[in-house]
């Protein structure tokens, strides 16, 4: 299967955690360091779920609780209600992320590195998230430290300022310098 690789921008969107434990806990997260209002549903929470922004109910899911959403995530440790749940999110037009079955859902998490505003997500396109974790970890080592990133930035900004023949000149040195510094072959 191939996956669309997108970012997007979701910020102040409503979203809908149905789950009360680790896995949910680690979805909202994500959802919130992106900006989506989240609602988190469960008839059990973590503690911790007490120490974030987030509007907690504290029942079963019920079939409204999904209107409106966004994003939808199904964490519960049961299948059968997780597959329901997906199932209703989906014909409803909002992604899903199935925490169980990651191909029963539209949205999937991928492993993601940042640093400095550069952000790079990987996923195996498998259920292999040990692969894309180690991935992140390697990309990561070859990330510059910020203030590095915003030179760069900086300059390319200088560069685009510049007349054709002097911009050319200018992206092409940053591109060296950027391929030098990361070890990539000149």
């Amino acid at each position: 299967m191939t996956l669309l690789a997108a970012f997007l921008d979701l910020r102040g969107q409503p979203a809908l955690v149905v789950g009360g434990g680790a896995v949910a806990l680690r979805r909202t997260r994500t959802l919130l360091d992106a900006g989506l209002q989240v609602t988190v549903v469960a008839p059990q929470l973590d503690p911790a779920f007490e120490k974030l922004p987030v509007q907690l109910v504290q029942r079963a899911c019920e079939p409204g609780d999904l209107q409106g959403a966004r994003v939808v995530v199904v964490a519960t440790s049961d299948a059968a209600i997780n597959d329901q749940l997906c199932e209703a999110a989906q014909a409803a037009g909002a992604l899903v992320n199935h925490a169980g079955d990651a191909s029963r859902g539209t949205l999937r998490f991928p492993a993601l590195t940042s640093r400095g505003g550069v952000q790079v997500a990987m996923s195996t396109g498998r259920e292999l998230p040990m692969l894309a974790q180690v991935l992140g970890e390697r990309i990561a080592a070859l990330l510059p430290d910020e203030a590095t990133l915003d030179g760069w930035t900086c300059q390319r900004e200088a560069a685009l300022r510049e007349a054709p023949a002097q911009r050319e000149l200018a992206l092409a040195a940053l591109r060296r310098e950027i391929r030098q510094t990361v070890g990539a072959p000149l």
